[in-house]
């Protein structure tokens, strides 16, 4: 950037147009916005907006006139009470330069390339050879044009082919999902009877990718010769032919799909359930089927926790030496070339971004540009240790966010977080705003939302909007947060993923933001890994994640979400520092992206899995052939090799020992039952030995005349091992078990009078010892086995939020991560030879993922129908499948305002707000009786059938 020294005698500019922000302010668009079309900065006093009404504060909307567009005006309320903004967001002044250095900017490539688009390759060029109904897919989401070097990448030697595998990176937000979408598709369509992986780290990003791939495939039919297609007929039942449709199916924790491998062409999967179903394909011989493997987020691969899966997968593909092409991308990978090494893969490396984004950093009221960040630290430096007249040489701000008089605002963070955001909104855009922690984002939402505009300058179809989310969100069995109300309708609301919301609430926030509905979105750092959410501003308040600073990887994830193509012409971040931060800060900002290293060596323990797997699926067995799995590791790549050899003998060693394999004469392996049932569980070998162990244990007096013995066997060993216990829950919960209950807590090693001495003194649990730590899990797992049952026994999310003082997200969070140990235990059972135990078990993980008591299984299928709704339906009326699928939905719907959380049922609603409540519920009655029929209809055809 230009160097800005020689404008240091230069006053402030208040009237200056110093960023795309403050240019935007004073010009008009007639361009769309992040969806739909923005309200200008201004309006006239004959445009639709709001009358205040001075005596009650409240809007009274009469006018039955029709707007500008013609459209009658839909919007006709009594007396709504809409809350008046109660701080004014502080004045940002920048410096002249910088308008003249955006104004001087090279033109870029359109952020969406047409067919006009600077002779760009369009998608129907024969070369890459796409079916017309594909290309005609793409274009309708606006893809018909790529970037050249989208293009230089697909066309790369043996890509289109399928015979070269790729890895490649590119910045945030410049098209690398296009590039392997383009790959996976063609090879489905030209090769029907192959199948295609796509890996993801995150569930929200499976569900967003799920949602979009089968928009794109849509009509689209695979290439297959109906003469030579398979025949119907008694060996070859018609639901085995092969569809010319294209099927794409979602595999992750909580899905409810009833697919299985045999029935998708495209299975979009998280890490793990990617994992399992290539160990099932290569147990069962039909790897075969496999034709391409995805795997976005390739940086994932360093990651302590799940890294080490990816590259078992990399690494039993690679061993197999199959006809199955593997592509890998990132944002964050600094050695593409050893990942490409690795794999015998091409590479390739992109730092375009179709959109201009600037980055800078703020620090005590001043805005620096972050190119400059170690220049500032200097300066800062210098002026901390001049106590008189600041040195010459000191680096100017380019901007400043002038003091504000309000309380609230007194921290200069804050207060240049509220401006930043103000800002945005003023100039028609939308913020994301990232922050630390869950309770951060609620209370900075909060405070950003008394500066926003007053709702007197909003629209009549901003504020509908904005109204109608807000029924959504009350129209959950859960109720609207009363966080969110308030800033909802100023535009404003906070997204987080560790457990605070519900998977519900998180969609509808989300959804929200990207139409436009919400200008403003407050979030933990997570959402930048797991969301696709663009900003035209992107506000970073702190680079912390908790107490620690975020790491180079994830800050460019953050700052990747600014100016994204399709939604804006220019992007800006701005990262918020206070003092004690400010030289971490720029040592960040500086930083090099890490090095992406193997998960597989010795301290992470990630080779004992991978070998465990690689014996148990009969994908090897001899010494010489796992001396050649192991040259595949990313771990064989990056050390010693005698190292890795010994390392694998030390694993081998430590299999044999724990009777998960058995070695005859260290020639060849095999492994045991236990190590089978371990892999087809798909637990961790240490977890699995565990488990082992307690069911073993509870074979000699498994408590069947209760459930809790079960629910304790299924709360995951990963809950278990981070609950925080309230003590006198546990005690109240503990006195009001019947004796099996008791009987059952007490067997598995909980004593009621060590949780009476921890409630009477206060402590924590001690942790010091091997002891120690297996009595913690074992007491976190019985606290976490109370909230399992409550779940099973129809007892609505929000109860035992409350019951149990945590939030609602975190009962959901529990219960999906519960569907997935259950299911794995089932299988270990099974594999153990334990029918009857697998058997008792299955029959509660369907109760537990019903949520609901034996008799409402078969209704509980029905969308929107769990639990309490399902038990609420039967008491009413509707006694089983039959009677919902026959319903009239508008019977449905007093029933289900039952089943709505109580704070719902209490409040007092407008009239106007009460008919948006029910209108949302009658739009749910209506699926829940489509619902019904289709799942009957389903289950009168197999019985015709059978």
């Amino acid at each position: 950037s230009q160097d800005m020294s020689a404008h240091s005698g230069q006053p402030f500019q208040t009237t200056g147009f110093q960023t795309s922000i403050d240019i935007a302010r004073h010009q008009s668009y007639n361009v769309v916005p992040l969806a739909g079309q923005k309200r200008q900065p201004s309006r006239s006093p004959d445009q639709n907006i709001y009358p205040l009404n001075p005596k009650n504060s409240s809007y009274s909307v009469t006018d039955n006139s029709s707007s500008k567009d013609g459209r009658k005006l839909d919007f006709i309320r009594p007396s709504v009470t809409l809350p008046k903004s109660g701080l004014v967001a502080s004045e940002i002044c920048f410096m002249n330069t910088l308008a003249q250095e955006a104004s001087r900017r090279p033109p870029e490539e359109d952020a969406t390339p047409q067919e006009s688009t600077h002779g760009l390759p369009s998608l129907t060029d024969p070369r890459f050879g796409l079916p017309s109904s594909l290309v005609a897919n793409f274009a309708a989401v606006g893809v018909t044009n790529i970037y050249q070097w989208q293009a230089s990448c697909l066309l790369g030697p043996g890509l289109l082919e399928g015979k070269r595998h790729l890895i490649y990176t590119a910045p945030t937000g410049g098209g690398k999902s296009l590039v392997a979408d383009v790959l996976m598709l063609k090879r489905i369509i030209e090769n029907p009877s192959r199948k295609a992986i796509l890996v993801l780290p995150y569930v929200a990003l499976v569900q967003e990718k799920l949602k979009w791939l089968r928009r794109i495939v849509q009509d689209v039919e695979k290439y297959i010769d109906d003469d030579n297609d398979t025949p119907a007929g008694p060996g070859h039942p018609r639901w085995k032919r092969l569809q010319k449709s294209i099927q794409v199916t979602g595999f992750f924790g909580g899905s409810k799909t009833t697919a299985s491998w045999a029935d998708t062409d495209i299975a979009v999967c998280t890490i793990e359930k990617a994992n399992s179903l290539i160990n099932a394909a290569i147990e069962e011989c039909s790897i075969g089927d496999l034709g391409v493997v995805v795997l976005d987020e390739l940086h994932m691969l360093d990651d302590e926790h799940r890294g080490y899966l990816l590259e078992l997968m990399v690494t039993k593909l690679l061993l197999l030496q199959q006809d199955i092409q593997i592509v890998g991308m990132s944002a964050t990978i600094s050695n593409t070339e050893l990942l490409a090494e690795w794999t015998n893969a091409n590479y390739f490396i992109s730092t375009y971004r179709p959109v201009p984004v600037d980055e800078y950093l703020v620090y005590n009221d001043a805005i620096y540009p972050a190119a400059t960040s170690r220049q500032l630290f200097q300066t800062i430096s210098k002026l901390t240790a001049t106590a008189v007249t600041p040195p010459s040489d000191t680096l100017p701000p380019h901007g400043i966010v002038k003091r504000s008089i309000f309380k609230q605002l007194a921290n200069p963070t804050t207060n240049a977080m509220v401006a930043l955001s103000v800002d945005t909104v003023t100039a028609g855009y939308g913020a994301l705003v990232f922050c630390g922690s869950r309770h951060a984002c609620q209370i900075f939402a909060a405070l950003i939302s008394e500066a926003m505009p007053d709702p007197s300058t909003m629209s009549i179809d901003e504020v509908n909007k904005r109204l109608d989310l807000s029924a959504e969100l009350r129209s959950l069995p859960s109720g609207l947060d009363p966080a969110l109300e308030t800033p909802l309708i100023k535009g404003v609301g906070f997204h987080h993923s560790d457990a605070g919301m519900t998977t519900e609430e998180r969609e509808a926030i989300a959804q929200a933001y990207n139409q436009g509905i919400l200008k403003v979105l407050v979030a933990t750092c997570s959402l930048a890994a797991g969301v696709n959410l663009p900003a035209r501003r992107v506000i970073i308040n702190g680079a912390r994640m908790g107490r620690d600073l975020v790491g180079p990887a994830m800050l460019r994830q953050m700052c990747g979400r600014a100016g994204r193509k399709g939604k804006d012409d220019a992007g800006e971040t701005y990262l918020i520092c206070g003092s004690s931060d400010l030289q971490a800060v720029c040592d960040l900002l500086e930083a090099d992206m890490p090095a992406i290293e193997s998960c597989l060596a010795p301290e992470k323990r990630g080779l004992k899995r991978a070998l465990l797997e690689a014996i148990a699926t009969g994908l090897v067995s001899g010494y010489e052939a796992i001396k050649e799995y192991v040259k595949c590791t990313l771990l064989y790549r990056t050390v010693d090799k005698k190292l890795s050899y010994s390392i694998m003998n030390s694993a081998l060693q430590e299999l044999v020992d724990e009777n998960l394999l058995h070695s005859n004469d260290e020639e060849s392996y095999v492994a045991t039952q236990l190590g089978q049932a371990i892999v087809s569980s798909a637990f961790a070998p240490e977890d699995g030995l565990f488990v082992y162990e307690e069911l073993k244990r509870a074979l000699q007096a498994f408590v069947m005349d209760g459930d809790m013995h079960i629910f304790y066997m299924f709360t995951p060993l990963q809950v278990g091992a981070t609950t925080q216990i309230d003590w006198p829950i546990f005690r109240d919960q503990l006195d009001s078990l019947d004796e099996s209950g008791l009987r059952a807590l007490q067997f598995v090693g909980v004593q009621p009078g060590f949780v009476n001495t921890m409630v009477q003194s206060g402590a924590s649990l001690k942790e010091n010892t091997p002891e120690e730590v297996t009595r913690a899990r074992i007491y976190r797992r019985a606290y976490t086995a109370f909230q399992l049952r409550d779940l099973s026994n129809e007892v609505p999310l929000q109860a035992i939020a409350n019951r149990y003082r945590i939030p609602r997200g975190a009962v959901q969070s529990l219960a999906q991560q519960c569907h997935g140990f259950a299911a794995g235990i089932v299988k270990f059972c099974q594999r153990m030879g334990w029918g009857m135990l697998a058997a008792v078990l299955d029959h509660m993980r369907d109760r537990l993922e019903a949520g609901a008591r034996a008799d409402l299984l078969e209704m509980a299928q029905v969308a929107y129908v769990k639990g309490w709704t399902a038990r609420l339906l039967r008491d009413n009326g509707f006694r089983n499948l039959r009677a919902l699928a026959e319903a009239d939905p508008k019977d449905i719907v007093p029933v289900l305002m039952m089943a709505n959380s109580r704070k719902t049922q209490r409040n007092q609603l407008h009239p106007a707000e009460a008919e948006r409540y029910l209108k949302k519920l009658r739009a749910k009655a209506e699926v829940i009786v489509a619902s019904a029929n289709r799942i009957w209809e389903r289950e009168m055809q197999v019985e015709l059938e059978e």
